[in-house]
């Protein structure tokens, strides 16, 4: 699926999203313990940000500098709402180029989306976009290969290179697995931290 029909769709859902996800706790203790092998500060990335909120927050209480790219333009109009001081952008990654570099990125939950041609160049554009020391955050699927799935009344697609691809990549360009793990058992839902050494 490209990236900006899933725009179109998370579009449809964007007041409820935020609504659901603003103050949530999900993912927040995964987040919390990224932060401990981070920089104490400076430029962050938020891949797939949607409408803002609980990561933001936490970002701008550690003294981080956030830009915040989605594909979803009702996403990004909510997210300039909630965090008017931050940098919010309709971009695609797989397209998206800045000369920007950062200290921490993270990709909860969005890159899954992608489709699976585009796992390996956009692992490996997060992991370029680092500085030596930064951190990437980001989840996938354990398993190998593409689906649709059925949510809110609406198709969505779900791809992934599994833990070896995905670990793979890592090493290959520098980055250090700190920590991974299947956070949501049995589902197959994983997070990795990784370091640009």
């Amino acid at each position: 699926m490209e990236p900006l029909v899933l725009g179109t769709k998370y579009d449809k859902i964007a007041k409820w999203w935020s609504e659901c996800h603003f103050n949530s706790e999900y993912g927040v203790k995964q987040f919390e313990k990224a932060l401990n092998f981070a920089p104490k500060s400076g430029n962050a990335l938020d891949v797939g940000c949607g409408a803002g909120g609980r990561f933001v927050r936490i970002l701008q209480n550690h003294g981080f500098r956030i830009t915040g790219i989605d594909v979803s333009k009702e996403m990004i109009k909510l997210a300039k709402q909630h965090h008017p001081n931050e940098e919010f952008y309709v971009q695609d990654i797989c397209r998206w180029e800045t000369d920007q570099n950062f200290e921490f990125i993270i990709a909860w939950d969005s890159i899954f989306h992608l489709p699976f041609a585009m796992q390996e160049p956009v692992v490996t554009k997060l992991c370029n976009l680092l500085v030596k020391g930064g951190l990437l955050i980001y989840t996938f699927g354990d398993a190998y290969g593409e689906h649709d799935d059925h949510w809110h009344n609406d198709t969505f697609h779900y791809s992934s290179i599994g833990i070896d691809g995905n670990l793979r990549i890592l090493a290959k360009n520098g980055v250090t697995c700190k920590h991974l793990e299947l956070d949501q058992w049995p589902q197959n839902h994983i997070f990795v931290i990784g370091v640009k050494s």
